[in-house]
């Protein structure tokens, strides 16, 4: 017999459909729907979806390893030092990170402790199953990649707890950008074989050729995310550490998870597609909007949730709307005292176009408990 739970706030019958579609196939036993879910690609963003034997490329989808770092700075007179030189820090990073859409790096220099771990997990991954088109197309992009945020709602965010206004956080969502685009397209068709409508539901069995070279570019892709974040976080230290005449100036890692993923775990496939993994005692960043930032979160470990929360708030508008609806004069007033890229380009990213992120937190009080809020000084995006 099937698990399936729902805690979707104002879900539409487009998004249910589609969660629906995904429980009736024979692979699936357990699914969980979480606050914030809304239409996805395949599989609704906010979804965890079990299986046995059978994995899904679409329930993943393209951005392989989405999801948050959260990085602690403690240094007295911080805060206020940030807020006096906001406008040149935002412009600094800018010039440091390649942002947006399509954007990547004109070389391939990284730092030499990024280099080195790249370098450990692209070894890892040639010890595994690959299709050599698919290690070409990594060892060509991969580098020019790192380091970079792409667009969406993606971003960077430096700000204070809310508990404390004297500790400064960085926050980065973010990635495995093209090199994960490109790998997600790839075994999407490999699954649908000669299917023209690859963009649907098919899987891969665990123990075909096709099913282990997907998990273990999975893997790499997964620990290519986690490593793109860390980049963009060193470059941000170094801007700080450059502004503010302080060259030992330094962070604590506090979390640095996937929320778009595969894990294997007890015989089964698990696929959080904008799902944060939240068991007993697991740390998790969950981001509201541009104006009132990020959850620093702890799990609760609880099963009907399947051990997951929400990734954020979940758009209530989709970006076509946003741009209708919204106006600018909102969409400033919105996000007055925070450092951005508050124009045009980015007002399909609102606080409007968002679901009340308290309304989601209450939904999922069973599942994480919220550890801090971070509210944003400056923010970045694509």
């Amino acid at each position: 017999m099937k698990i399936i739970k729902n805690f979707a706030i104002n879900l539409d019958s487009k998004t249910r459909e589609q969660f629906d579609n995904c429980c009736e196939e024979t692979f699936v036993h357990k699914a969980s729907l979480m606050p914030d879910a809304h239409y996805g690609y395949v599989a609704p963003i906010g979804s965890v979806l079990i299986t046995i034997d059978h994995i899904v490329p679409s329930w993943v989808g393209y951005d392989i390893g989405c999801g948050m770092i959260a990085c602690k700075f403690v240094k007295e007179n911080i805060v206020n030092e940030i807020n006096l030189n906001s406008k040149i820090i935002f412009d600094k990073v800018n010039v440091q990170i390649p942002m947006g859409k399509g954007k990547v790096r004109s070389n391939k220099s990284v730092s030499r402790k990024t280099q080195d771990e790249f370098d450990k997990i692209l070894k890892q991954f040639k010890n595994g199953p690959y299709a050599k088109d698919v290690l070409n197309m990594i060892e060509s992009k991969s580098l020019l990649h790192l380091g970079t945020l792409g667009s969406g709602n993606h971003f960077i965010e430096l700000g204070f707890d809310s508990n404390n206004k004297n500790v400064l956080w960085l926050i980065i969502h973010s990635g495995s950008r093209g090199v994960g685009h490109t790998v997600a397209t790839h075994y999407m068709k490999k699954a649908a074989d000669k299917n023209k409508e690859f963009e649907k539901t098919f899987s891969l069995e665990t123990n075909s050729l096709k099913g282990k070279e997907y998990l273990n570019v999975l893997n790499f892709g997964l620990e290519f995310a986690l490593l793109n974040r860390l980049e963009m976080a060193y470059k941000v230290r170094n801007v700080l550490r450059n502004v503010l005449e302080d060259e030992k100036l330094d962070f604590e890692l506090w979390v640095n998870k996937n929320h778009n993923h595969i894990a294997f775990e007890n015989g089964e496939y698990i696929h959080r597609k904008g799902a944060t993994p939240a068991k007993l005692k697991e740390r998790g960043v969950i981001p509201a909007n541009m104006r009132d930032g990020s959850f620093l979160v702890e799990g609760l470990g609880n099963e009907e949730f399947l051990n997951s929360s929400s990734h954020g708030a979940g758009r209530r508008l989709s970006r076509s709307q946003a741009k209708t609806e919204i106006s600018m004069k909102d969409f400033e007033k919105s996000m007055k005292g925070i450092v951005g890229k508050i124009d045009h380009t980015t007002l399909d990213e609102a606080p409007e176009a968002y679901k009340n992120i308290y309304d989601v937190m209450e939904a999922q009080k069973e599942s994480v408990k919220a550890i801090a809020q971070i509210k944003p000084i400056i923010n970045w995006k694509g």
